[in-house]
């Protein structure tokens, strides 16, 4: 019977064996999440306390679950301020709570990291085991895969339905075979917002892994903060944790910088295994219309038929990517809450809320950037 530990670091656990139970998820490893916590981004003064969930047999590490004690709901891209603003008006503490997440990321991919059935099951119950006896009013389960979302659901978590917009890649040999897929009015589109970013004299480079120097690592951290803050906002990752990441993972890493005859004024940061590349972050220091589709979505899109990846993820949100061939995908998140007069609100709320998202879906998919496919 697998012992369970609760962690307030991964530290002590060898990166190796984190990251063979990770199904190669860049954004899951070891590296990215460790980051996270020893720069303070994700760490208990910023409201992200870690207290993992992990599973031993003996010294062999055979399972976890990212788990954190979260004092506000900032960086998780699931919407619950409702929620709390209803506890507040009963005059009652939804904070702190208990959630499973990748910090700032939202990104489907497995949460109950495990070697089989059993341990998964055995990390479902320790985590609503521990939520039941934790000061603590509820337990959130962000982007699980569907079997995982299956296995929290039967366990008696509530499913919550929200939309994302991925791009697939159907073996395109080039940026026009893309485009050449797609209605007349949006290919036209695509082309008249990249023609304004090439004649206002902007270049593009693509620099991986350990060819992003500290100069531009400290250039690109300027063009994330500043990006934040004119939308009156506090960025949360910083110079350290991009550095970190640059020396410990460099394979995932993919900076698109962009320069304005000569000079560097913006840039996006994706992170990919491969297979799949998650559009992550981006900032600029100055603007020029279209820039921000360019450097977010054509030049990542660019990588990614170049090197054959087969998928690209852009975050979350964006009614817009659709008509830049990005089509909307369901995503998951599980939900429970301690109070049960409340369980049954939200429980009734995500009924109706569930029943919406597949409406939009499918209206969604009515607006098809490609064009018809014959028969």
């Amino acid at each position: 019977m697998p012992t369970l530990k609760i962690l307030d670091s991964i530290g002590s656990i060898a990166p190796a064996d984190w990251n063979a139970l990770t199904d190669k998820h860049p954004l899951l490893r070891h590296e990215f999440l460790h980051a996270l916590h020893e720069t303070g981004c994700a760490a208990e003064d910023a409201g992200w306390t870690p207290q993992y969930l992990t599973l031993w047999e003996g010294t062999a590490f055979v399972g976890a679950m990212p788990l954190y004690v979260k004092t506000h709901s900032y960086g998780e891209y699931v919407f619950d301020w409702a929620w709390a603003d209803a506890y507040n008006r009963h005059g009652l503490d939804y904070y702190p709570k208990l959630l499973s997440a990748i910090p700032f990321t939202p990104c489907t991919g497995t949460r109950l990291l495990a070697r089989d059935g059993a341990a998964r099951k055995a990390l479902v119950e320790a985590a609503l085991a521990l939520a039941n006896t934790s000061p603590v009013s509820s337990l959130h389960v962000l982007f699980p895969t569907d079997t995982e979302a299956r296995l929290l659901e039967d366990a008696g978590m509530m499913l919550r339905r929200s939309v994302q917009f991925h791009w697939h890649n159907r073996g395109y040999v080039d940026f026009d075979a893309f485009l050449a897929t797609m209605s007349h009015d949006k290919r036209k589109k695509i082309k008249q917002e990249r023609r304004k970013v090439r004649d206002a004299g902007i270049v593009f480079r693509h620099i991986e892994g350990r060819d992003i120097t500290p100069e531009l690592w400290r250039f690109w951290t300027k063009c994330y903060g500043h990006t934040y803050r004119a939308h009156q906002s506090t960025p949360y990752l910083n110079l350290r944790f991009f550095e970190q990441i640059g020396a410990t993972m460099p394979e995932n890493l993919l900076l698109v910088v962009g320069a304005m005859h000569g000079d560097d004024v913006c840039a996006s940061l994706c992170i990919h295994n491969g297979e799949t590349l998650y559009g992550r972050y981006w900032g600029a220091i100055g603007y020029s219309p279209g820039l921000h589709f360019e450097t977010c979505y054509y030049q990542p899109l660019e990588f990614c038929i170049a090197r054959g990846i087969k998928r690209f993820e852009g975050g979350a949100q964006g009614e817009h990517k659709l008509s830049r061939g990005f089509l909307p995908v369901e995503t998951v998140s599980a939900h429970w809450l301690k109070r049960a007069e409340f369980a049954d609100a939200v429980e009734n709320y995500l009924e109706r809320e569930s029943a919406g998202i597949h409406r939009y879906v499918n209206e969604l998919q009515e607006h098809s950037p490609f064009k018809a496919q014959p028969g």
